[in-house]
């Protein structure tokens, strides 16, 4: 099993880069755990008290549970992934069903950013996008997918996803084996590394 660890800034296009590897691989061969799946369970907390929350540092994600899933689908083990409600702020009973499979992609703005699970990822990789950018792809994916405002969204960027992202996210570029500057945009890097992924998995399944 080839594990893949795919950070970056909010909107910075990781999803894209993800999409790309699994269309680049045979059906059914890739399996993706969304960090966003993990943030801790705050249902107990009054929803006005979760929507202030800071979700964009490390200590708002159950990272303990995310390595403890990603070693059982590396020992050949089925899982059962948390889904979580952007707009309650709160995970939700439904699970996903989560099987082995010969690449893993955890992906998201915090990946890099915890030394447990680094240490369990083959291929490091950071996308990289200027900061107007990703706030453009921020304000059309939460109004359209998050019920935000506009303005809700650019408040919150200034207050908790510009700093949080300086903070945490920037620094966590410098484990990355990768950087894909551009974003999703950039076709040349985004080729090198699914050959590279093809490669690996080439070389393995000579072994």
């Amino acid at each position: 099993m080839l594990v893949i660890g795919i950070a970056g800034g909010t909107g910075s296009g990781k999803t894209t880069v993800v999409r790309r590897i699994i269309e680049s691989l045979p059906k059914d061969e890739v399996a993706v755990i969304p960090q966003d799946c993990y943030y801790r369970d705050n249902a107990h907390i009054p929803l006005e008290e979760r929507l202030k929350m800071n979700y964009d540092e490390p200590a708002s994600i159950e990272w303990t549970l995310l390595c403890s899933h990603l070693q059982s689908l590396k020992e050949g083990k089925t899982v059962e992934m948390p889904t979580y409600d952007f707009i309650t702020c709160s995970r939700l009973k439904e699970t996903v069903t989560l099987h082995p499979r010969e690449v893993v992609v955890v992906e998201g703005i915090l990946v890099l950013t915890d030394k447990p699970l680094r240490d369990m990822l083959d291929v490091k990789v950071f996308v990289d996008a200027d900061a107007d950018e990703r706030l453009i792809r921020v304000i059309s994916r939460d109004c359209i997918e998050r019920g935000r405002t506009p303005q809700m969204v650019i408040d919150r960027y200034q207050e908790t996803l510009k700093p949080m992202h300086e903070l945490y996210i920037e620094p966590s570029k410098r484990y990355a084996d990768l950087i894909i500057p551009q974003g999703g945009n950039n076709n040349v890097a985004i080729k090198l590394l699914t050959d590279y992924i093809r490669s690996l998995l080439s070389s393995s399944s000579e072994r």
